[in-house]
């Protein structure tokens, strides 16, 4: 409590010009700031979200009809597994997501499937996947692709 009795003696003894002199330069610098602030707002640009991300990057887009009768040919309890393989399979060859290595690739390229044809196949259980489904493959730039259920479905 001594130092504030004490500053504010400092104060008391100093100009009032002087101290007026500092409360203009506040406000000159607040005044400068404000005036920035509006400026490099404009001069933002929002990063694209994730959907306008995964539009631009789209290559190719098709859209299968996937037969899967041929699951139904295992026992019953490993009909739709085998469901989801033949999807798999489906895509890779007409995706042309082939396993060997091309020159000045990296990493080799990779195949995914979403959720809703996932949740799709296995609706009505493991015993008795669809008999054919419909799916919409898309490809980015870098040659990985992903499968979504179609429109409609």
């Amino acid at each position: 409590m001594e130092e504030e009795t004490l500053k504010t003696e400092e104060e008391k003894e100093k100009p009032a010009e002087a101290i007026e002199e500092k409360g203009t330069e506040i406000e000159e610098t607040v005044e400068t700031k404000e005036e920035e602030k509006p400026e490099a707002i404009e001069e933002e640009v929002k990063p694209p979200t994730r959907e306008e991300k995964a539009e631009e990057e789209i290559v190719e887009e098709r859209i299968y009809t996937i037969p899967l009768s041929r699951a139904w040919i295992m026992p019953p309890n490993k009909r739709a597994p085998r469901a989801i393989r033949i999807i798999r399979s489906f895509i890779m060859k007409h995706m042309k997501l082939g396993v060997r290595k091309e020159e000045g690739e990296e990493e080799p390229k990779r195949l995914t499937i979403s959720n809703e044809v996932n949740e799709r196949v296995w609706s009505r259980g493991i015993e008795k996947p669809p008999r054919k489904i419909r799916v919409r493959a898309t490809k980015d730039k870098e040659g990985n692709v992903t499968v979504y259920l179609a429109e409609g479905d």
